[in-house]
């Protein structure tokens, strides 16, 4: 039974790894006919317009950037800024309370999406909304969070003692650091990252996750008892297939090479390799195959999706990043996962611990250091066609991918989200 039309408002961190995902289900929720009104900083709306595959439903409406002492004039996404500047960003964000008072007001939407803006609950409340927590990071990387919060006594407004859903996710003692570190960080004007994380979902009506039961359903089932609130999962948001070709000098280079043998590693935007951590990297890669003549390095943007695509590639090194991770399992390539993060770390451990359709580069347990020798061995594992680990680790990629990509897989999905939305109201 198809769901009346919603108007649904949408306001992301401004971080374009975020912005991305809530319009990429803002086309999904177009698509049955919902009508969105989704809000980002000004420069970033004309940059990211071409996202929008159905004008006529969704607006994006420009937010201005309030003045905050040390941030950057022309800053506007994480992008232009140095990690150490996002707490400055996050308190521009809290600024535009009022701004969005008046559009929320004007408008009038049934919901309104949020993932670090923990004041919109309140605010929607006030106006008669419903309100959202949608979360881009996977439901693996929440339950660790409150896992963690429980086995350091700090959950106490929770009545749930359970067991981590998957053993197999263990932080190293360097990311246990990291993660301590991060917890206490303050992220806007006066705030712990994770208090604002807590606060957001104790006021919240719902939760939404860019997630599937099929990869992570234990996982919903615990934060669900945790939270004690709705749980809705909209799927892996899968990218609409690229209208574009891939740029000649990609397309030429990589037509020099026979099929499933190039390596392809991306980082991501945000992710600065050391220099020594570089040349491991390289070196490892020079290490498992000699590339005199037949390696690129290259340092802006490319066309990830449609190289991923082409037929010479064979295997993909990536940080894992939510988006990036979900474009590699819909290739063809073979996985080697080199996070960076605590989000990236998890997303490897799941992936190449618990459904085993990938490597992980091995680092120190104590600096978190890898080695050419760590990243030639990976490869290697992975490369080797004969091997009964490399065996495995392609069919359960293949059994993700198929998964993913049949015909009713995403729709039910979104169908049950809005059918979920719906019976909020």
């Amino acid at each position: 039974m198809d769901v009346p039309s919603m108007h649904i408002a949408m306001y992301p961190w401004f971080a374009i790894g975020h912005i991305t995902p809530f319009l990429q289900l803002s086309n999904k929720l177009a698509k049955r006919g919902h009508k969105i009104s989704i809000f980002i900083p000004k420069t970033t709306h004309s940059k990211l317009q071409h996202l929008n595959l159905f004008p006529h439903l969704i607006t994006i409406f420009p937010i201005n950037i309030p003045h905050v002492h040390g941030l950057p004039d022309a800053a506007e996404t994480t992008k232009d800024l140095d990690p150490s500047l996002f707490p400055l960003l996050m308190t521009a964000m809290d600024r535009t309370q009022k701004e969005m008072e008046t559009l929320l007001l004007q408008l009038k939407p049934n919901f309104v999406f949020f993932d670090f803006a923990y004041w919109i609950p309140n605010l929607a409340r006030k106006l008669g909304i419903k309100s959202v927590h949608y979360v881009v990071v996977s439901l693996a990387t929440r339950a660790y969070v409150e896992f963690s919060k429980q086995r350091h006594g700090e959950g106490s407004n929770y009545n749930i003692r359970w067991r981590f859903p998957d053993e197999c996710i263990k932080l190293q003692v360097h990311e246990e650091k990291m993660f301590a570190k991060l917890k206490e960080k303050e992220f806007g004007n006066g705030i712990r990252f994770y208090d604002r994380i807590e606060y957001g979902v104790r006021s919240t009506d719902a939760i939404g996750f860019k997630s599937c039961t099929e990869i992570e359903g234990p996982f919903a089932d615990y934060l669900e008892s945790v939270y004690g609130k709705p749980i809705l999962l909209s799927g892996p948001l899968i990218i609409e297939p690229s209208k574009t070709t891939l740029e000649g000098k990609w397309a030429e280079w990589l037509a020099r090479f026979k099929a499933g043998s190039v390596i392809f590693c991306a980082l991501g935007s945000e992710f600065i390799l050391s220099h020594n951590q570089f040349q491991e990297l390289l070196l490892g890669l020079e290490q498992s195959e000699r590339v005199k003549e037949r390696g690129i390095v290259y340092g802006g943007w490319v066309q990830q999706q449609l190289i991923l695509e082409h037929p010479s590639l064979g295997c993909f090194i990536t940080h894992c990043g939510a988006s990036s991770l979900l474009e590699a399992l819909l290739s063809q390539c073979q996985l080697i996962l080199l996070p960076n993060i605590i989000d990236q770390i998890i997303n490897a451990r799941m992936i190449s611990k618990s459904l085993k359709a990938g490597v992980e580069i091995e680092k120190g347990e104590e600096d978190g250091i890898f080695t050419k020798g760590s990243v030639c061995e990976a490869l290697r594992i992975v490369m080797d066609s004969e091997s009964e680990v490399a065996k495995e680790i392609r069919t359960n990629h293949t059994k993700l991918r198929t998964l993913f990509l049949s015909n009713s897989f995403e729709n039910g999905y979104i169908d049950r989200f809005c059918h979920g939305l719906h019976g909020l109201l």
